[in-house]
């Protein structure tokens, strides 16, 4: 809580200002050392009104498809600055309770119950999305971006803390975050960086999601445009196929995954199944105390220590959300340039990402399975990641997978993942969709171009290098807010992303 100040003693005056109250958030302040702030209801047009609101629908009328769709407050991550459409974050709902709320690309979007505070912005105009009831959207008169930064930051955050009131359940937040503060700064420049830095993140999040669809569309287009003439039929199991499979916890057999496998069985080129085809695995380090003896977590890097990569914190498109990082004496096994990071189990199953620079000190934990390519060839590493990634939207990996809360699809399953065998050139149009080491900013940018430098990086750069730059923007975003806050110089430079 850097910026919150707790004092040691409260005296009898404060007590009786408080209605004599105990509770010690009530005596909490806000460390802000520039008095030139506004409040964030400042920053709107108007007094926010129901109809800011979003609508509750119950769920009596969630459905297995429909054409609209409930936007819930898992929405809103911290790790993102616009929506993230995954899981049951956006439920499609019968369209006799929908309401129209008119949302378009820009609106910002915060919550105000569960996750309180929490905030996006629309990449996009959502005609068919209704906001949960725990959702306003706030009408944004000036300075949009520079608004968004700072509520997306830890001084937003921590306050909210302490001005909502502690519950035993959902803590509820109603209008209060309009109180917030908003520290301004000394100058229009430093304004101008703090809100370029912030659409230059929202802009990389939304050419990361462009990319990820890209490379779903390239893939099914391959397999779905060169079949050849044999047409799927369905037939059920034999008892050879269950000798040959030995397995009955399984979707296997189903009529939706025949279908889908018989795309790559059926695919022109032939395909071969993910150990024939050149692959080998190894499982990550169990990190139990029991095993490790000694073990110090860090949110952030320290000399010695390890760095984390777990399944739960790989995105659908492929790269990290959150890193940790851990220290123990004993040797944990690293993950080399090449490897494929597969989720095994529970939440962050089917979910992968491919090591594609020289690394050291990166581990993974026993969930986290390493696959391993023995051809030591990074484009190819890349497409079989990007297949998986296609295979798990269609949920192949479930189907192949066993067991509930989540499931698991284990190394041994691993010869069940039939890969088609894509040409060469194809594999790389798909891989520098998600890996470009040619891309890279030009020197010379200066507040006045550095949105044009940007949109050329963003046109040729891969999902990790979209990914490593918004990890750098972030950085300095912070770094900057952190010098408002303490009303500092800001130095207004990009040379953070080209050293």
């Amino acid at each position: 809580m850097r910026y919150v100040d707790v004092p040691k003693e409260v005296s009898f005056e404060q007590l009786r200002s408080n209605t004599c109250s105990f509770s010690a958030s009530q005596y909490k302040t806000i460390i802000l050392p520039n008095q030139n702030f506004r409040y964030v209801r400042d920053f709107l047009s108007r007094d926010l009104t129901f109809d800011d609101l979003g609508n509750e629908v119950g769920s009596l009328y969630y459905i297995q498809q429909s054409p609209k769709y409930f936007v819930r407050t898992k929405a809103l991550q911290s790790h993102s600055f616009i929506p993230e459409a995954t899981g049951e974050a956006i439920t499609p709902v019968n369209p006799k309770v929908f309401v129209n709320q008119n949302l378009r690309e820009g609106d910002v979007i915060i919550s105000k119950d569960s996750n309180i505070g929490e905030v996006v912005i629309l990449d996009k105009d959502y005609p068919d999305w209704m906001l949960s009831g725990a959702l306003y959207k706030l009408p944004i008169k000036e300075c949009k971006y520079y608004l968004l930064a700072f509520l997306k930051h830890d001084f937003f955050r921590q306050q909210l803390d302490f001005i909502v009131p502690k519950s035993a359940t959902i803590r509820h937040a109603k209008t209060l975050f309009l109180d917030c503060k908003i520290p301004m700064p000394n100058s229009d420049a430093v304004l101008n960086y703090v809100e370029g830095l912030t659409l230059a993140l929202i802009e990389k999040e939304k050419q990361i999601k462009q990319n990820h669809a890209i490379i779903l569309k390239k893939i099914d287009d391959e397999l779905r445009q060169n079949q050849n003439t044999s047409n799927f039929e369905y037939t059920y199991p034999s008892i050879n196929d269950l000798k040959n499979i030995r397995r009955l916890d399984t979707c296997l057999y189903s009529q939706v995954f025949q279908k889908n496998n018989s795309l790559v069985r059926n695919y022109k080129n032939g395909y071969i199944d993910l150990i024939s085809r050149g692959f080998d695995w190894a499982r990550g380090t169990s990190l139990e105390m029991g095993l490790l003896k000694t073990r110090l977590d860090s949110d952030t890097p320290k000399p010695g220590f390890y760095e984390l990569i777990i399944p739960t914190n790989i995105s659908v498109y492929g790269t990290i959300d959150k890193t940790t990082f851990i220290g123990t004496q004993a040797k944990l096994k690293s993950i080399e340039k090449g490897d494929i990071i597969f989720g095994g189990e529970g939440f962050g199953k089917g979910r992968c990402m491919v090591v594609c620079e020289d690394v050291s000190n990166k581990v993974t934990n026993y969930h986290g399975v390493r696959i391993i390519n023995k051809n030591k060839n990074l484009t190819e590493s890349i497409f079989i990641r990007c297949f998986l990634t296609y295979w798990r939207s269609l949920k192949m990996i479930d189907y192949i997978g066993v067991g509930g809360s989540g499931g698991h699809c284990a190394p041994s399953y691993f010869h069940l993942i039939d890969t088609p065998n894509f040409p060469e050139a194809k594999q790389k149009e798909i891989a520098i969709l998600y890996h470009n080491a040619e891309a890279k900013y030009g020197k010379g940018i200066t507040l006045e171009n550095f949105q044009e430098q940007d949109a050329l990086f963003n046109q040729v750069a891969g999902i990790t290098e979209l990914d490593r730059a918004s990890k750098r923007i972030k950085a300095r975003l912070d770094e900057v807010i952190d010098q408002i806050i303490k009303d500092q110089v800001v130095d207004v430079t990009f040379d953070f992303l080209t050293s």
